[in-house]
């Protein structure tokens, strides 16, 4: 964010990754400009442990500031990757944060290290704040530097970065990632991953950035460049209409709502079935089981309460089976001695899944009947998606019918693969993880924590 005159940053920043914690719950961080000089908070959890009444009056007023809540597809859950990264140069000061993966992260790091660079993290957020760094040091202006970056970096990248007197955001040209701005009633411009954030902070949406785009935002005013607009086919990430994305927010003008609503459609034209009620798994399956109810007639109903007070299992570290039995329970008057058609946003390993049945089981479902509003995950993902090899897709390894049984369900049903178009609009669009049809070069290390795998390899002289 950025304003006109000194303002309580942190707080706006607050109520911003707030609203995006469903993005990300291993980390967050603020940092906030104060007429050139930096003040940051960063530490593992959620942003309501992280940032106290007491941590947050510790900052002073700025007129600039940048956050970040973390979900990590790059390297390990430690202090250390937390972000935004910060950098102090020969050119100034510089904080950075960033949503998805450099699909070319590990040459980019190899060569900056056989150059003398030294990283203090293994995520690709610093190989980002590196390539700008180096840029810097011939390039005429901190937005160039990060022009002549984007000529290198391959991959998904929605960025913010903040210099002691200039904002800026940029997109990559695929534009994998969602990013938009909008601005508040005192002229405060805001910068964020979906629309529900702008809204969070008392901002009015203006528009997306575009794929390829750099926006300059200073107190004269804002610049966009387009130097890398056009270079590349639009490849938003189709998850993001799925499970990602907040359902309240707009990304490149579809509602996510409405993605997410014809999920449920298509799926009842596509894989029917008789039952008594359809259910959605809490949150991302509500809406589709909404558009399955509508275009099948079956009777929509609550029958599995989620716990407000616990997150996301997909994206949460840590074990998902005792995740579920906390995050979970089921409404047993709906379910007990009925047929259910349960609606989830997707099956990766298939535990979180066959748990959800086992609840429903034990509550007394006569049937149950899974349909997921996504394709099979088949391969991995190299733009953001904690999808990092094959070795644990359950839908690489057994058929559909194998899956069904082995997660105890009546039947089972995905959404066609070539059906997605419908949720992005027919728009541009990434279903690399579905189809296999990759954007961009895959690496030749496609392990999560390859850097620390890489190093650990290594042998002392």
């Amino acid at each position: 964010m950025i304003s006109p005159k000194p303002i309580e940053a942190a707080h706006i920043c607050y109520y911003g990754l707030y609203a995006l914690q469903h993005r990300g719950q291993e980390s967050c961080g603020i940092v906030v400009n104060e007429d050139g000089v930096f003040s940051s908070h960063k530490d593992l959890g959620l942003v309501n442990e992280v940032f106290s009444s007491q941590v947050l009056s510790a900052f002073p007023k700025g007129t600039m500031a940048v956050a970040h809540t973390r979900y990590g597809t790059t390297g390990d859950n430690s202090r250390n990757n937390c972000q935004p990264v910060e950098v102090n140069h020969q050119k100034g000061h510089m904080a950075i944060a960033h949503n998805g993966n450099l699909s070319n992260a590990q040459e980019l790091r190899s060569e900056l290290e056989l150059n003398g660079a030294i990283f203090h993290t293994s995520s690709d957020t610093e190989i980002i704040a590196y390539i700008v760094t180096k840029e810097r040091l011939t390039a005429p202006s901190i937005e160039e530097a990060l022009s002549r970056a984007m000529d290198i970096m391959d991959g998904a990248y929605s960025l913010v970065l903040m210099s002691p007197r200039k904002l800026i955001c940029a997109r990559d040209p695929h534009g994998f990632r969602p990013l938009c701005y909008g601005v508040t009633t005192e002229g405060v411009y805001v910068v964020a991953s979906e629309s529900c954030a702008l809204e969070a902070v008392g901002a009015k949406f203006i528009r997306d950035i575009d794929p390829g785009e750099i926006l300059v935002f200073t107190q004269s005013g804002i610049m966009s460049r387009r130097e890398h607009c056009g270079k590349a086919e639009k490849k938003l990430c189709v998850f993001e209409y799925i499970y990602f994305a907040r359902p309240d927010s707009v990304i490149d003008g579809r509602p996510v709502h409405q993605a997410r609503i014809r999920a449920g459609e298509i799926l009842a034209k596509t894989n029917p079935v008789n039952a008594d009620y359809v259910i959605g798994v809490p949150d991302s399956g509500l809406d589709a089981a909404l558009g399955f109810s509508h275009a099948s007639g079956i009777p929509y109903e609550i029958g599995l309460i989620k716990n407000k007070y616990i997150g996301r299992t997909f994206i949460a570290p840590g074990d998902r089976a005792d995740q579920v039995n906390i995050k979970l329970s089921a409404v047993e008057t709906v379910v007990k001695d009925h047929s259910i058609v349960l609606i989830d946003d997707s099956i990766v390993r298939g535990t979180t899944s066959r748990h959800i049945v086992s609840l429903l089981r034990n509550a007394g479902a006569k049937e149950i009947h899974i349909r997921v509003s996504a394709p099979p995950f088949l391969h991995p993902c190299f733009y953001g998606t904690d999808i990092d090899s094959t070795d644990n897709l359950v839908a690489c390894h057994h058929s559909i019918p194998e899956i069904a049984e082995m997660i105890g369900v009546d039947s089972l049903g995905y959404l066609p693969v070539d059906q997605l178009r419908e949720l992005a609009a027919n728009e541009g669009y990434c279903s690399a993880c579905f189809d296999g049809v990759y954007p961009t070069k895959i690496p030749s290390d496609t392990r999560k924590n390859r850097f620390e795998q890489r190093l650990s390899a290594r042998h002392d002289d």
